[in-house]
């Protein structure tokens, strides 16, 4: 594109942030109790809270949790991550002291096909353009300890493969914070002997990454290292697990995540701390942001507002039953975040038809959200519906969500945050107030000592509806191989498509009955969770026909437009 004819949209998000000056980050500190010295400043609006502040802070963590999450996504949009934001600021305005906790966007969505995630509209966090970017560089040290430890098994192997190291079985891939559907299968050691040995490998994105899931599960340096050690990197040609601790690299790859571990903090546009680190994907991951980071806004505020990717079935379960359990928090409430138009797309009306109005539409997929509103029930957890609202939306369609939530016991609110800012959505957090310093009963789904094979069966047929589970012979031998290891005490960590209660994304609304297909399995020993491979889910991610990436560009000032 010619760029004397790109003009910037004076209502895209990066336009409106652009309106708003931040205010310096010691003051957003001030807020939280924080004092100056304890800040690593990067610039004048960003910074890493010390861990000497973190540590006390963290131990603490007695504040009241809200988790915000949605029905399953559809391209017609949800906006889980704006409301999560329009809520901290609305929880700021009715007066309570509150923190909001958020993952950080890999770059492989930012210019793929979803685009940046620091929220929208009136409700968004800043400076989104360098937290959509490179922020403060956690991604780029995660990426490189992984690959680091990939860098040593190759290594290990040239130099006389003293572990006896089985080529053929190394399930360490290297990582790139890209979508790039070319590395998902390479060869590596081409060239002759002085290049190694030949042997097959791939590349995965690094929100994938079992170093990923480590630094957002972690508590400390000790822990950090301890886990990282844990990782089955390899099998011998004797079929006995080769850890990341026998490459003796584990040290260095602390020594690379050292800044990156301690939280960062930024501020919305109006002035409501967030602390925003870490950020598994949610749909091949456990999709939350770190744990030191709930933890330390926990007891720092005494509300704290956090999100979990994608729909309830994959993000807020794995909140609940791996976070939760390893993280020794629980949330007070939950808000389940839908939109009228998406609730149509589930109800089977088309993208290109969400215009009209069409209640009926609106009723049929208003299943979709029942379901979420009972699975998020069935932990014990008190639950309000935030319907965030766009301007098409009528009344008749409003309520028939209104009284299919009725139906199942759910407050509903309309949110209007994306347009109006905090002011939008007091209501919903006069709800959440409500839910939140009443009474809940919190419990997992599953049991430490169930079979791994059962817990996976719970979640299938428990949070999806499935009627069976078909697992891969191989998948089962697997199974039976990290439960003989001493691994069957494990959570297990769904991967499988976020567009569906199934496997199967163009299966949208309510499916049940279905057969969910478990063809992989894999031992995340590091970060403390089996990973449970559903349908055609992958691990690198491809870029669609036209990008994000194609409209995001640099003016004269430096203004970085096309983010949204």
């Amino acid at each position: 594109m010619d760029r004397g004819a790109r003009k910037i949209d004076p209502n895209s998000d990066a336009a409106i942030a652009a309106t708003v000056t931040p205010r310096p980050i010691e003051e957003i500190g001030a807020q939280l109790g924080l004092d100056p010295q304890v800040l690593f400043r990067y610039g004048h609006i960003k910074a890493k809270i010390a861990l000497e502040a973190v540590h006390p802070a963290e131990a603490k963590a007695d504040g009241k949790l809200i988790l915000v999450t949605a029905i399953n996504p559809t391209p017609a949009g949800e906006g889980k991550t704006t409301t999560t934001i329009g809520l901290g600021d609305a929880l700021a305005r009715i007066g309570k002291k509150v923190a909001i906790a958020l993952r950080e966007p890999s770059l492989g969505p930012v210019f793929g096909s979803k685009g940046g995630a620091t929220g929208g509209g009136r409700a968004q966090i800043i400076p989104m353009q360098d937290i959509n970017l490179h922020f403060t560089g956690d991604f780029h040290a995660i990426s490189a300890a992984h690959n680091l430890l990939a860098a040593a098994i190759d290594n290990h192997i040239y130099w006389g493969n003293a572990l006896d190291i089985d080529a053929r079985r190394i399930n360490w891939r290297r990582v790139v914070d890209l979508n790039d559907r070319a590395l998902r299968h390479v060869t590596v050691g081409l060239g002759g002997p002085p290049n190694g040995f030949p042997r097959e490998d791939g590349f995965d994105i690094t929100v994938a990454s079992e170093v990923m899931a480590i630094f957002c599960l972690a508590r400390s340096f000790d822990d950090l290292e301890e886990r990282l050690g844990r990782m089955v990197v390899a099998h011998t040609r004797a079929r006995h697990p080769v850890t990341a601790a026998q490459l003796k690299v584990t040290g260095s790859m602390v020594a690379l995540l050292r800044d990156a571990f301690q939280p960062n903090l930024v501020q919305t546009l109006e002035g409501t701390p967030a602390l925003v680190h870490g950020g598994p994907f949610a749909n091949i991951a456990h999709g939350c942001n770190s744990v030191v980071a709930t933890r330390t806004a926990l007891g720092l505020a005494d509300y704290v507002v956090t999100e979990a990717g994608f729909g309830a079935d994959l993000g807020a379960e794995k909140f609940l039953d791996i976070k939760c359990r390893q993280g020794e928090i629980a949330p007070s409430a939950v808000v389940i975040v839908a939109t009228v138009r998406a609730l149509k797309m589930h109800g089977g009306i088309a993208q290109k038809d969400l215009g009209p109005e069409n209640p009926a539409a609106v009723r049929a997929g208003s299943g979709n959200l029942v379901r979420h509103i009972e699975n998020m029930k069935s932990y014990g957890l008190p639950v309000v519906v935030a319907i965030n609202r766009f301007t098409s939306d009528t009344p008749a369609e409003i309520a028939e969500i209104e009284k299919a939530c009725a139906a199942v016991g759910a407050e509903v609110h309309l949110c209007n945050h994306w347009a109006e800012g905090s002011a939008g959505a007091t209501g919903l957090a006069e709800a959440v107030v409500r839910l939140a310093d009443g009474p809940s009963d919190f419990k997992v789904l599953y049991h430490d000592d169930l079979p791994l094979v059962q817990k996976i069966e719970s979640i299938a047929r428990h949070i999806y509806r499935a009627g069976s589970v078909a697992f891969d012979s191989g998948a089962l031998k697997k199974l039976a191989d990290f439960e003989g290891l001493g691994y069957g005490d494990l959570p297990v960590c769904m991967a499988k498509t976020q567009y569906s209660f199934s496997a199967d994304p163009g299966l949208r609304g309510t499916p049940s009955g279905f057969v969910l297909p478990v063809r992989d399995v894999r031992l995340s020993a590091g970060a403390g969770f089996v990973v449970a491979l559903c349908g055609d889910v992958m691990t690198m991610p491809g870029l669609p026909s036209h990008p994000a990436a194609e409209n995001i560009y640099v003016d004269e000032t430096g203004f970085i437009a096309g983010l949204s």
